[in-house]
């Protein structure tokens, strides 16, 4: 990659929610993609995702009037050996998380910029996995990544120099904003909005209010765009207890785990909008 120009040419790994809406976001910018998922099933999920996300994407007027990127989805990892930057965005664990960062790390040439997305691993924590841990960095996109523009970048201790400023190119080249921040468990919005969140769902445990009265309290009164749980549900209910476990772990504060109600909610299968239920119900199932 140079500086962000038409040899862009990152790669995918992991077609699920996140993978699929960053490969719609760099194809509706005119970027070829290459997407690689586990197996054939979950990857004709993946290009039904990205083809929705496309779609969406146009009519929400997020994508310039350019040809959109060619999608090359496959099964097979080695695909991205040519790659000049690599988004891993697979399951929210942190080992799983590093044994596919250490294959692709001996897969891509040096200084290819290896991208774990993540809401809140540390990267020093991913970068003992990599043979070269200065092509390292996190991002946290948000969810839909093609319509929020704002970028969370989380430089590491042994993140380079060159590796941040050519992420930050093709951040930019994709009319994405990057905020850079220092590595820490949570980061910056997880640290803030996952907490919330649960504290959210409490309230509701609880019985002080309905999950709808929760919501609009905090959109009328403190002025947030969506409310705490419905953007749980945005997020995934599944998605959201992990990280929180992740976080209690990482910081040592016990209540930062899952609360009863969001356990329970996970365990009925009740993940949100991509279940087609979580703390509201939507009526068809969101992919």
């Amino acid at each position: 990659m140079v500086g962000g120009q038409a040899q862009d040419h990152p790669a995918v790994i992991g077609g699920g929610v996140m993978g699929s809406a960053i490969t719609a976001m760099a194809l509706g910018h005119g970027v070829p993609v290459t997407l690689v998922e586990a197996g054939d099933e979950a990857l004709d999920l993946a290009r039904r995702r990205v083809d929705q996300q496309l779609r969406h994407g146009r009519l929400m007027g997020a994508f310039p009037d350019v040809e959109p990127g060619e999608l090359t989805a496959t099964t097979d990892l080695t695909a991205a050996k040519g790659a000049t930057a690599v988004v891993e965005a697979i399951i929210e664990d942190a080992s799983s998380k590093a044994d596919v960062l250490a294959r692709i790390a001996g897969l891509v040439a040096p200084r290819t910029p290896l991208i774990t997305n993540t809401s809140g691993i540390p990267v020093d924590e991913l970068a003992d996995a990599v043979e070269r841990p200065e092509d390292l960095l996190a991002t946290h996109f948000m969810n839909p990544t093609y319509l929020i523009q704002t970028v969370e970048v989380v430089r590491g201790p042994r993140t380079g120099g060159d590796t941040l400023a050519n992420v930050l190119a093709l951040l930019e080249r994709l009319k994405r904003r990057p905020i850079v921040v220092n590595d820490s468990p949570g980061f910056v919005t997880s640290r803030l909005l996952h907490p919330q969140i649960n504290d959210a769902a409490r309230l509701v445990e609880e019985g002080t209010a309905s999950v709808e009265s929760v919501d609009e309290l905090m959109q009328g009164c403190l002025g947030h765009p969506t409310g705490p749980l419905r953007t749980a549900d945005l997020i995934g209910l599944d998605n959201l207890a992990d990280a929180l476990r992740l976080l209690s772990e990482r910081t040592g504060d016990p209540r930062h785990l899952p609360c009863a109600l969001l356990e329970s909610k996970v365990a009925e299968g009740h993940l949100g909008r991509k279940s087609g239920r979580g703390f509201y119900e939507y009526g068809k199932v969101f992919q």
